[in-house]
Parts: C-alpha cells; sequence; structure tokens
C-alpha cells in the first residue's frame, strides 16, 4: 500500500480571515498609523504619506521574491550589511630578489657544461607546428 508524501508543508495559519498573522499586524500598523497622522499632518501630506505607508505594508505583508518574503530578505540584507566580512585570501609578502647581470653570466661562462642556445627548441617546435613541417 503507498501512501501520499505531502510535499509542501510550510504552511502558516490564517487567523484574521485570509491573512497570517503577520500580515495583518503590517497592514493594521499602517492603518493606524494613518489614523494618527490624520490628526498631525495637512490633507495634502496626509494623503502622500498614506500612499506611501500602504504601498510598503501591502508589500511587506504580500510580496514575495524568489519564495521568500520582503522581511526575511530585508532582514538577511541588513544582517550582511552589519556583519564583519570575512577575507579569507592574503598574499603573502616575498622578498625582492635582485640579481646583477655580470655576475650570472660569469657563471654561465665558467661552467663549460652549460650551452647556450640561439634559439629557443620551443621557438622552433612553435615554428614546425604553425607552418606543419617537420
Amino acid at each position: 500500500m503507498r501512501f501520499t508524501v505531502p510535499q509542501f508543508i510550510d504552511y502558516k495559519a490564517k487567523i484574521i480571515g485570509p491573512l497570517t498573522i503577520r500580515q495583518a499586524v503590517y497592514i493594521g500598523g499602517a492603518i493606524a498609523t494613518c489614523a494618527v497622522l490624520k490628526f498631525m499632518l495637512p490633507s495634502y501630506l496626509f494623503i502622500m504619506s498614506c500612499i506611501v505607508l500602504g504601498a510598503l505594508s501591502l508589500a511587506l505583508a504580500f510580496l514575495k521574491i524568489n519564495g521568500r518574503d520582503l522581511p526575511t530578505i530585508l532582514g538577511n540584507f541588513l544582517t550582511f550589511y552589519i556583519s564583519p566580512k570575512i577575507y579569507i585570501w592574503k598574499k603573502a609578502e616575498s622578498q625582492i630578489m635582485v640579481f646583477k647581470k655580470e655576475e650570472k653570466k660569469k657563471e654561465v661562462a665558467e661552467d663549460s657544461s652549460l650551452r647556450v642556445a640561439s634559439k629557443s627548441r620551443l621557438k622552433n617546435l612553435q615554428t614546425q607546428i604553425e607552418t606543419k613541417t617537420k
């Protein structure tokens, strides 16, 4: 006998009508703030502020980006922005080595087992490969 396994178990209970408690708090807070602003601001500022607060509360309550709600995204952004950054790679400082050309030439000239080729063998191979001759 086979049983179906539930796939979408991330379910939030609807408390107030079709709204979850978090959505109701966002919208109710905007309504309460607009009610207070009604007595404090002139009518044109009151209307503009209520439009902004309404849009913000609706975005906080209902907007989802890539399956995540807006308060979660804003919380993750603030956590990233405030937390210290860890830089793992650090370039190690190396000592600068200085060679004198005269000493190098003398060492090469003194050792008879070393030969200096006029052309690099890699250059010859590269020329052969490019011209396809052997």
